[in-house]
């Protein structure tokens, strides 16, 4: 099943001047005035009594518009983090600008998606804890709708590092969120009675040990012939893992298509949307036509590929089901 609700609204325009704005703009600096996006509206909106910016905008940068809901005058993205460095901890804190960034950009994403998003309340819904490794060891991982970061991943020499020595093609604190986010929704969506025989099907049986996996994956390895079947090799470790990076590499696809649409940087003939078109139909026709642009032009500015991926039939065939989870859950948004 598919639908055609995806919005293109990557680029904005100012409500007093018109003049053209970006998803990071907490200024229109053309006239001066200050903006904020507006979660409610979809859009950047000029700041007034009625609509103010986020009480963060200081602290990590936010601006996006405080939500009636928050008593503190915090926005919904903001509202959405359950922990963060104290105020005392200048290198946390500078870590934490960075996360908060790529969070708005996830909740900005998963919005378009129509993906249903519940601040916790201690039992079910979303929350983030977004600790500095710089008072104790911070594992990043999900559990039971906490999403947990290590603040040093906003480092990009320590991030590189790591990306390096587990050998991984591509490391983001944005792709981090992304990978998170998808254990979050395999939960949500995927294993619940009328799916939980398609994911197994497609992924493998979530009950195995998991604590045996991943000994096994850092024993002996993901194999060599890994890319025939999975989109990254720390996704062979364990069927949620599996899960976790084909929705978080969705949501890359989904959000770099709408760039790219809102951009002119796909033909006319091209513009299609991840949940309006066959997956095989959206891979082959416009994804991979876009990324080896991509890679070229990287290339040529004597880069590495910007999208150091292989899609191989198995793995479309997974993004085709999180795709079709995505329309199901839309509807019921």
């Amino acid at each position: 099943m598919l639908l055609a609700k995806w919005a293109i609204v990557r680029v904005f325009h100012c409500e007093v001047c018109g003049a053209e704005l970006f998803f990071e703009n907490s200024l229109c600096v053309t006239c001066g005035t200050p903006v904020g996006y507006s979660r409610g509206q979809g859009t950047m909106a000029a700041v007034s009594a009625d609509r103010p910016i986020c009480a963060n905008l200081n602290r990590c940068g936010c601006n996006w518009i405080a939500d009636p809901a928050s008593a503190f005058g915090l926005c919904f993205s903001c509202m959405l983090t359950r922990t963060r460095p104290a105020d005392g901890d200048l290198v946390g804190l500078g870590q934490y600008w960075v996360a908060e960034s790529a969070k708005r950009r996830l909740i900005f994403g998963l919005d378009e998606l129509q993906l249903p998003i519940k601040v916790s309340d201690g039992h079910v819904g979303l929350a983030f804890d977004l600790l500095s490794s710089s008072q104790g060891k911070i594992m990043t991982g999900h559990q039971n709708g906490i999403i947990t970061l290590d603040l040093a991943e906003s480092n990009d020499a320590h991030r590189e590092a790591l990306r390096e020595s587990m050998d991984e093609p591509y490391r983001t604190v944005l792709g981090h969120f992304r990978h998170e986010i998808g254990h979050y929704y395999c939960e949500l969506l995927a294993l619940i009675p009328d799916r939980r025989d398609e994911f197994r099907a497609l992924f493998g049986d979530e009950s195995t040990s998991y604590e045996e996996a991943l000994q096994r994956h850092y024993s002996t390895g993901s194999g060599h012939d890994w890319q025939d079947r999975f989109i990254s090799a720390y996704a062979t470790m364990h069927p949620l893992e599996d899960f976790a990076e084909v929705f978080g590499h969705f949501l890359h696809i989904a959000d770099t298509l709408q760039t790219a649409q809102e951009f002119g940087l796909i033909a006319d003939q091209q513009r299609v949307g991840p949940l309006e078109t066959p997956m095989a139909e959206l891979i082959a026709r416009t994804w991979l036509p876009l990324t080896k642009g991509l890679n070229q032009i990287n290339r040529s500015l004597g880069r590495p590929d910007l999208y150091p991926f292989v899609l191989a039939q198995p793995v479309i065939v997974k993004l085709a089901f999180v795709a079709d989870l995505v329309v199901h859950a839309s509807l019921r948004n």
